[in-house]
């Protein structure tokens, strides 16, 4: 794939004051300098610590490909260069766009607050299925915490509702409907939730989902709260559908 402009470029394009080449090293140098800010052994070439931090780092996994390709650019820009003034391998457009955006992401992060910090709509143990269902119906939303008091139970979701209706064949709707919740989350998987932190980026929400689904386990939603676990009071949620988009 050519990722440069073709070196027969129009003089007064080669003498603009701030060249592709320029912006496109600006950004590789700054990334370079995130790198190492992350590395015990900062004499690491920049190909290699990309490797190595995306084994722990979420975000640079999300670029590992990226920014492994930015370091051939980046040697081949440099070898070419045949003067102060002059390089003759000029990135395209697109690419010093995207190596901007990169680093963009890698200096400020977005995290999920704001992002997906909102109201959370949840329910008492006691409270009955048909108030869940109601809600269901009025704003199409399919996961909803439990609480005992203050005490974090369990997710409620559509595949729970589900079962629990199937195992109910031959039993009187008004029976299931008025089921109180503590019954209901039963018929869901214990270890379909994690509880994260206002702080963490959608980087690392993302792997949490991914790292799941490589267990066999399916996430219905990251539980946002103050302080990255049950006890914590909860301000947003993540789903996977959520993390899809991102």
């Amino acid at each position: 794939m050519n990722h440069f402009n073709n070196p027969t470029i129009k003089q007064d394009q080669a003498d603009m004051i701030y060249r592709n080449s320029d912006r496109f090293l600006t950004a590789f140098n700054r990334i370079e300098k995130v790198l190492k800010s992350f590395l015990i052994k900062k004499e690491m070439g920049f190909s290699r610590a990309v490797k190595v931090l995306s084994k722990s780092n979420a975000m640079i996994k999300q670029y590992q490909d990226d920014l492994l390709e930015f370091a051939e650019l980046r040697n081949a820009i440099v070898h070419n260069k045949t003067d102060l003034m002059y390089t003759i391998a000029e990135p395209h457009d697109s690419v010093v766009e995207r190596i901007e955006v990169i680093e963009m992401e890698l200096l400020e992060p977005r995290k999920v607050d704001p992002l997906f910090i909102r109201k959370v709509i949840y329910f008492q143990q006691t409270e009955s299925l048909s108030n869940v269902l109601e809600i269901v119906n009025q704003h199409g939303i399919t996961k909803f915490p439990v609480y005992k008091g203050n005490v974090f139970q369990g997710l409620i979701t559509h595949k729970g509702i589900t079962k629990w209706f199937s195992k109910g064949i031959g039993k009187r709707l008004t029976t299931l409907l008025n089921a109180k919740l503590v019954e209901v989350l039963e018929c869901e998987k214990s270890d379909n939730f994690r509880f994260i932190s206002r702080e963490t980026s959608v980087y690392e929400a993302k792997e949490i989902f991914k790292e799941q689904i490589g267990k066999g386990n399916r996430l219905e939603a990251l539980l946002i709260t103050s302080e990255g676990n049950a006890n914590g009071s909860l301000v947003g949620i993540v789903t996977n559908w959520d993390i899809m988009e991102i």
